[in-house]
């Protein structure tokens, strides 16, 4: 099977059941946006070893649903496709993993400076990747039906990057630097 099909040369694509659209539109703007993020997770993957390696391929897994799910014209051609829904034990998920990270962190008193071992500053990369994918999410929402599932998924995902962040830092004994606001 070749992987090239010559069908986007003039700047169109097929959504999942084959409505065919800009390359610029919203759906397409979201999906991409996933699989950029999928993609730093996999990058934050191999920089963390084995620290948290099941968590995150498990939201990789996740995120082709979301992906999929965008990448659909509607929740029934979704469905017709047996495209999994990001279900409330997903959201819940992350809820617990956050949990158990948090626990064993120091509280924060200040906002953290991104950075300070490999790892860590890719688990930001991945958050702040997240947040767009969000708000562009959030963007179609405005204007179609969108699983609500979806922004809640990605909202609790960009909360769990940060936790994850500060829990790498930790373990791999990288310094938190507190922002520290002028005056």
């Amino acid at each position: 099977m070749r992987i090239y099909t010559r069908t986007g040369d003039k700047g169109q694509t097929s959504l999942l059941g084959g409505e065919r659209v800009r390359k610029d539109h919203a759906r397409i703007e979201a999906y991409g946006t996933i699989d950029e993020l999928n993609s730093h997770l996999g990058m934050l993957r191999d920089l963390a070893g084995a620290h948290q390696r099941d968590l995150i391929i498990g939201i990789q897994e996740r995120l082709f649903s979301v992906g999929s799910r965008l990448a659909s014209a509607s929740t029934e051609d979704a469905d017709k496709f047996k495209v999994p829904h990001v279900e409330e034990t997903d959201i819940s998920a992350l809820e617990s993993a956050m949990d158990r990270m948090d626990a064993d962190l120091p509280e924060m008193r200040n906002f953290i400076l991104p950075g300070g071992h490999p790892a860590v500053s890719q688990a930001h990369i991945c958050r702040t990747v997240c947040r767009r994918a969000e708000r562009l999410v959030v963007s179609i929402a405005d204007q179609e039906q969108l699983p609500e599932s979806i922004i809640r998924y990605l909202n609790r995902l960009s909360d769990l990057l940060f936790v994850l962040a500060r829990w790498l830092a930790k373990r791999t004994g990288a310094e938190e630097i507190p922002w520290r606001p002028r005056g």
